[in-house]
């Protein structure tokens, strides 16, 4: 294993200013595949596959946001060991990288969120924020030295195989059912646009959801509430409330922030499924509102 990752840590060219290795240039080549795929979608448009693709987007989209993020990253509540499994291997299915390698990168996220050692701050810009850091894995891993932070997670099995094989679930098994099933209108529209879709959706969090929106609290950070966003990333645009409060599973505290995510976590604490489910107080919400911040200031 160790082998395989100074192969691809090695860098093999330079270009665009910089120096890229095995990695960032596999990593360019399947986003370019991607979205390649998605662009030939519409002229391989069927029903079957277009609802294919919504369903795959809403599964690997909550695996994402559900599991990795909130259960993983921040463990806001409690699932049975199987339906965690579940749900993290579906997020596995977004391409996104192993729950291990994610969890990782977000929880340096928080620790250094809009400073030189941020993985994804827009500091460096809307591209380096949005998709320039996953095409650059010597600064990324560079920053913080590894996968330092996820002893809970590498020390089980069912995680360290799917960091090992993400790739071959994501793209070869599922690709191959979708392509069976369905045949190419299915691969690209259920692997293409879903998978695109699922990729903006995330990464915009990192980049717009620290320039455009709202602050409604003090977070010390450019984290900002954005309302297309909480439609788009299934509750994940409420990114200023997020970052006010992590360990909330619940995102969208207002009744009109949509947060697709928190009803699928409250539906299963309602059917037992999920404890240990965590929000903030109103207490801790108005001691953290900007408003209260200004008005003591002023005062």
């Amino acid at each position: 294993m160790g082998l395989m990752v100074n192969i691809v840590m090695t860098p093999c060219g330079e270009f665009w200013g910089r120096k890229w290795n095995l990695l960032d240039i596999v990593t360019a080549v399947v986003f370019f595949s991607l979205h390649c795929l998605c662009v030939m979608a519409p002229f391989h448009f069927t029903w079957p596959a277009f609802w294919v693709a919504c369903a795959l987007y809403l599964v690997t989209g909550l695996g994402v946001t559900l599991s990795f993020h909130r259960n993983l990253a921040h463990k806001s509540f409690r699932i049975p060991k199987w339906l965690e499994y579940l749900f993290a291997y579906f997020g596995v299915l977004s391409l996104q990288g192993s729950p291990i390698e994610w969890v990782s990168s977000h929880r340096y996220h928080h620790q250094f969120t809009d400073t030189e050692k941020d993985v994804h701050s827009p500091l460096q810009g809307f591209w380096f924020s949005h998709m320039g850091w996953i095409l650059d894995s010597g600064s990324r891993f560079g920053k913080y030295g590894g996968l330092k932070n996820v002893e809970d997670l590498k020390r089980q099995p069912f995680y360290r195989f799917l960091h090992r094989t993400f790739l071959l679930h994501s793209v070869v098994l599922l690709g191959s059912l979708l392509y069976v099933v369905g045949g190419f209108p299915f691969l690209a529209w259920g692997l293409g646009v879903r998978m695109v879709c699922v990729f903006h959706s995330t990464l915009l969090v990192n980049s717009a959801g620290h320039i455009w929106g709202k602050q409604v609290y003090l977070t010390g950070d450019m984290s900002r509430n954005n309302w297309w966003l909480g439609l788009f990333a299934l509750g994940e645009g409420w990114h200023n409330n997020h970052h006010a409060f992590d360990f909330s599973a619940r995102q969208g505290f207002e009744w009109w922030q949509i947060d697709v995510t928190w009803y699928v976590i409250r539906f299963l604490q309602a059917i037992g499924l999920a404890t240990d489910v965590k929000t903030p107080t109103e207490a801790q919400k108005r001691r953290k509102a900007l408003h209260n911040k200004v008005m003591a200031a002023e005062n």
